[in-house]
């Protein structure tokens, strides 16, 4: 009963922290303008130098900072997830080798986080994509007409006066000889608005090979998920699962992670020495059988067990399956 009743209360903790979520602070050393992107969604609409993604709430977070300047590159981090609501703060800069990468700086609890400066732009995390950014455009248009006027002086003159008797009539034609004919422009102007969409930039797409699966050198055998995790992300998900406190947290940790990511026999092996206790492994191989590369070589997990009764204990569940 203490065992349930202890396992309903992580359970609880756990959802609570996970509703709640981590804020994340990201900034440039040197000030150089990027884009967050979060588990392949863009964060922030414009470039800037200092974000704040806050109430983060994903059990994996797959980081990606694109500069807005292309000729410095993109750089590509897997972050642990707190156990529980914390405000982290991540460094964008350069290594001693000259490259970019994202560094851990610090971490307080969100009930201590000191207030946001205001040269801190902060963003809501959302999982679906910003709409793009739209853009007027104004294209000017002239448009002329040519005609004829005439100029100089040419003056017509009647003049009619009545008279008892009879009637006297004068008509005069002055014309001084300079009457020319002119062709003179009008010109209009229209003004006509365009509204365009500019859509926003997007994380480079990672080339996808034309077979439908991993090929590992030298293996053969059954497979039972198509792409393990890459070396990479594979580290941050075991520091991830490290930076916990308790072997029950480390193990629900590595089920949220791994529930949808592939796994070679090595890695979970690697994931399996990381857990002090021999039940706490046992539970983790049961799980990472259907989720793991090579089945033909889950043999090797059975290295990371002391006891020869989990050995045989993992056999009877694989035949069961």
């Amino acid at each position: 009963m203490k065992k349930v009743i202890f396992t309903l209360l992580l359970a609880f903790y756990a959802v609570a922290s996970f509703a709640q979520g981590s804020n994340y602070i990201f900034f440039a050393e040197q000030g150089e303008q990027f884009f967050v992107i979060i588990n392949g969604i863009r964060q922030n609409e414009e470039p800037q130098t200092n974000v704040k993604v806050q109430n983060v709430n994903a059990m994996l977070l797959k980081v990606k900072i694109i500069f807005a300047d292309k000729a410095l590159g993109e750089v590509d981090k897997t972050l642990p997830v707190p156990e529980e609501p914390l405000e982290v703060t991540w460094n964008v800069r350069k290594d001693k080798n000259g490259k970019y990468v994202v560094k851990w700086m610090g971490e307080v609890p969100i009930a201590q986080a000191p207030p946001t400066p205001p040269t801190t732009t902060v963003i809501t995390y959302h999982t679906t994509p910003a709409p793009a950014p739209v853009t007027s455009t104004t294209i000017s248009t002239t448009t002329t007409t040519t005609g004829t006027a005439p100029t100089g002086d040419n003056v017509n003159v009647n003049v009619g006066i009545g008279v008892p008797g009879g009637g006297f009539g004068m008509n005069v034609n002055i014309n001084d000889g300079s009457y020319i004919q002119q062709n003179t422009s009008v010109t209009s102007t229209t003004t006509t608005t365009t509204t365009t969409s500019t859509p926003a930039p997007t994380p480079t797409p990672v080339p996808v090979p034309n077979n439908d699966h991993y090929n590992m050198p030298g293996y053969n055998g059954p497979i039972g998920c198509p792409w393990p995790m890459s070396p990479g992300d594979f580290e941050g998900a075991k520091a991830s699962i490290k930076n916990q406190s308790f072997s029950d947290t480390q193990l629900k940790i590595a089920k949220q992670i791994f529930s949808s990511n592939c796994l070679t026999s090595a890695q979970v092996k690697e994931i399996m020495l990381i857990f002090s206790f021999e039940e706490t492994r046992l539970d983790f191989a049961k799980f990472a059988y259907g989720r793991t590369f090579d089945l033909g070589n889950y043999y090797k997990v059975n290295d990371a067990f002391t006891f020869s009764s989990s050995v045989d204990e993992l056999n009877d569940y694989i035949t069961g399956q």
